[in-house]
């Protein structure tokens, strides 16, 4: 489906819609017990506009799209609208490849791709979900998204996606926590986090990787350069001291930090080492060379000061969280030491009663499964060998969608999805993870 029918317009009874499912929220010294599910997914309507869909409605798609199914009761116009967009959407589907095609995540492949169609809105604007609280672009998720569209050959619509990181970017390099989907800045005043800039260039790495060598990676190289010129030259500045590490900022956990964490160094270390691939493939070796001159040093301050000890959230011994993923490819290139023993330690501490992971072993939820962490080690095992481990995860992940087949923020203790529906990192993350099983991933 063309984003240009898209409208950014949105039923305002939805969107407001935060229904509760079982009993209400138990809050008792931080811990959530029970949690409610806001949305069964998002639909497209016959004007183009995109919805929520409230937990209690019985709404259909159109076969093979996130198109609202009209009804007996629509009129001949609206009839036509909806098929006229239902079709778009699969010439989409069919113009690119759906992971896992003919196996056991064929259809949580293709659900999660067509939501993130269906999130990525005009202007490459990546949003998170659609609800209210969530209809902001992270240029972390928005990385994944990137990500995903290439790999399931849809690169144009990545190009997007980097055009519109491109476009909000500080011309210092860094980026603010989010962006509002028109691109006119940030929400609110969270301030920058770090970690975005190093995922964007992980990302561009990771695109530039799936292309391969010849024309159309080199048009996105050229289109590309002063971005990875002004996210290189801000992670250098983060390293430029004599500890080699970044400052402290909010990482994923979307948390104030006033102490350095896993999940901003390992994205910063992650993004320098893509940069060097970056540099080398712009034919600029020296400036490869010295970025990797300074991925080196930051790897090794990393090591000393959080793979020492386990690599804890936080340098010295702290209770591990799913930034241990990070330090693992597909991620870095290489496991750095000990990675590989502490994130299989990190998963005891992170698991939950539904069975998936939360997003640390000191996370205040002490019953709550959230799907971006349990997708994220999901990749992370199928990109390190562990199949069994991988395929095991994107099980339960598919076992807990709404009914609509959208991935969920959550899962509560009693396996109820729970939170935002569709998760735009999920899902972009379960996509990946399928293709790196495929073989297809770089």
């Amino acid at each position: 489906m063309s984003r240009s029918r898209r409208a950014l317009l949105v039923v305002t009874a939805a969107v407001a819609v935060v229904t509760l499912i079982g009993a209400a929220a138990v809050r008792d010294q931080g811990r959530v017990d029970e949690v409610g599910l806001y949305t069964l997914g998002i639909g497209v309507q016959a004007d183009g506009s995109v919805t929520t869909i409230p937990p209690d409605s019985d709404v259909h798609y159109l076969p093979g799209t996130r198109v609202i199914d009209p009804g007996p009761d629509a009129s001949d116009a609206d009839r036509e609208a909806a098929e006229t967009l239902a079709d778009e959407t699969r010439t989409w589907l069919d113009a690119g490849t759906v992971p896992g095609a003919g196996g056991p995540h064929e259809e949580l492949a293709t659900d999660a791709l067509l939501d993130l169609h269906t999130l990525t809105l005009e202007g490459g604007a990546a949003v998170a979900g659609f609800s209210s609280k969530w209809r902001y672009v992270w240029p972390r998720d928005a990385s994944f998204v990137a990500a995903a569209l290439t790999v399931t050959g849809h690169h144009e619509d990545a190009v997007e996606v980097f055009t519109f990181l491109d476009g909000v970017q500080h011309p210092d390099g860094s980026f603010e926590a989010r962006y509002l989907p028109d691109g006119s800045g940030p929400p609110d005043a969270r301030g920058l986090q770090t970690d975005g800039t190093g995922w964007v260039l992980w990302a561009l790495a990771y695109v530039a990787d799936v292309l391969g060598p010849g024309a159309e990676r080199d048009e996105f190289l050229a289109t590309f350069t002063p971005m990875i010129e002004r996210s290189t030259g801000y992670l250098r500045t983060q390293v430029a001291n004599p500890r080699s590490l970044p400052a402290p900022s909010a990482d994923y956990w979307e948390h104030r930090e006033s102490a350095l964490t896993l999940g901003t160094a390992a994205p910063v270390l992650a993004g320098l080492k893509a940069s060097a691939r970056l540099h080398t493939w712009l034919d600029r070796d020296a400036d490869a060379t010295a970025v990797a001159s300074d991925a080196d040093r930051l790897e090794q301050a990393v090591v000393a000061n959080f793979g020492q000890t386990g690599y804890g959230r936080y340098a010295g011994r702290s209770p591990r969280d799913a930034a241990t993923a990070f330090v693992l490819p597909p991620f870095q290139p290489e496991a750095l030491p000990g990675a590989a023993t502490a994130w299989e330690s990190s998963i005891d501490e992170m698991s939950r009663p539904a069975g998936g992971l939360a997003p640390g072993g000191s996370w205040p939820e002490t019953s709550i499964s959230w799907t971006p962490q349990t997708s994220l080690y999901a990749w992370s095992a199928a990109a390190n060998g562990q199949t069994d481990r991988a395929d095991g995860w994107l099980s339960w992940i598919t076992e807990h969608r709404t009914p609509l087949g959208a991935i969920p923020e959550k899962v509560g203790p009693d396996g109820s999805p729970a939170g935002v529906a569709p998760l735009m990192w999920s899902a972009a993350v379960v996509i990946l993870t399928v293709a790196e099983l495929d073989g297809n991933a770089p």
